[in-house]
């Protein structure tokens, strides 16, 4: 142990050693982990965090994004971007960045539901696949209720090799232009499945049945974009179905994963902080200067503590040098001769004027 801790520790002293442990566990704990739906840190069941994992079992070396800046500095060539369903609008340089991206060969998944700042980039990039919008039933096929429609029309395509279906969580549909040549409809639901356009989770007389697409590939200059329904295809709990499961690893096999989370909220702070860390050589050149202060400073807080230490460890032997420091100065002598036999006269004399307290009575010595 070292020297300026307690030799043994109180009851009262372990209690609040622990309780801040807790506290400084507890904190770095909420500060590394996110609630954030899709969130790529959040480990729940509506979190992405496993999408991580299944990129690097597939060889993929993933890569979170907080900025769109991310895309100039990948070889889009062999790198697959994942969208999942973002809560706040790219600007036109962001979804430019994500055009050039795709035209020079990048792959691109956009995933989402309801929400409206997906469409912009689709629209950036010319895809012509959109998102209906209107959740997806199916009360023939599906997955635990009609909210969870099994979509098992599943066309023959590297994408889907392995998926016998793909299970949708309070998805949507696409709208295809089936007549285009750089179009191809990978997975679309069965023949019973419907449009709640009014929300009311019933088959109106308005709402028709038919098959309808969920996941859609299209060629982009020198790129692919895939275009999926339901972005809670990916989500923790959702890839527990095999089918999902699949289509993701399929997805997700290339050389390096980028996963845009630069217009998602609710990133944990720590997280956001190591990125933007290991993004930014000024602040890696501010970081390394404050650890070597930081170690200086340390350095002379141990000495100073164990300065201290050597003060206040001492035995109570200076309760009498204190009565001593106030005593008559022939007092003195007599004490330090029977204390320390040995010295002469001389020593005596000097050892007694600094102890004896105040100037007069040195003089007085004198």
């Amino acid at each position: 142990m070292a020297d300026w801790l307690p030799e043994r520790w109180s009851l009262p002293q372990l209690l609040l050693v622990a309780l801040a442990l807790s506290v400084v566990l507890s904190g770095a704990v909420a500060a590394s982990t996110s609630q954030s739906a899709f969130g790529a840190y959040n480990a729940g069941w509506n979190g992405a965090s496993e999408l991580r994992g299944l990129a690097s079992d597939q060889g993929a070396e993933p890569t979170v994004a907080l900025n769109t800046s991310e895309y100039e500095t990948v070889d889009p060539t062999g790198t697959v971007a994942v969208i999942l369903s973002p809560n706040e609008p790219y600007s036109e340089r962001d979804r430019a960045r994500v055009a050039d991206f795709v035209a020079s060969g990048g792959t691109l998944v956009v995933a989402e539901d309801f929400r409206p700042h997906s469409t912009p980039i689709l629209e950036r990039l010319g895809v012509e696949t959109r998102f209906d919008g209107a959740p997806l039933r199916d009360e023939q096929e599906y997955y635990r209720s009609p909210a969870l429609p099994v979509a098992a029309n599943v066309s023959d395509h590297p994408a889907t090799t392995g998926v016998d279906a793909l299970t949708l969580n309070h998805g949507t549909s696409l709208q295809v232009n089936a007549s285009a040549n750089n179009t191809t409809v990978l997975v679309s639901s069965s023949e019973f499945a419907y449009l709640d356009r009014d929300r009311d989770g019933e088959l109106d007389d308005d709402e028709q049945l038919a098959s309808r697409p969920v996941a859609v590939r299209e060629s982009v200059g020198n790129g692919t974009v895939y275009v999926v329904s339901d972005p809670s295809l990916f989500i923790n709990a959702m890839l527990d179905r095999p089918g999902n499961d699949q289509f993701a690893r399929n997805l997700l096999s290339a050389e390096r994963a980028l996963l845009d989370y630069s217009h998602k909220t609710g990133q944990p702070p720590l997280v956001r902080a190591v990125l933007v860390l290991r993004d930014s050589p000024l602040w890696q050149l501010s970081l390394g200067l404050f650890a070597v202060g930081a170690v200086v400073w340390s350095g002379r807080l141990r000495r100073r503590l164990a300065a201290l230490s050597e003060r206040f460890s001492r035995d109570d032997a200076p309760s009498e040098e204190l009565a001593l420091a106030d005593a008559d100065p022939e007092e003195v002598i007599a004490y330090l001769s029977r204390e320390h036999p040995d010295w002469d006269e001389t020593r005596l004399r000097r050892v007694m004027r600094g102890v004896i307290r105040g100037d007069k009575r040195t003089e007085h010595d004198d």
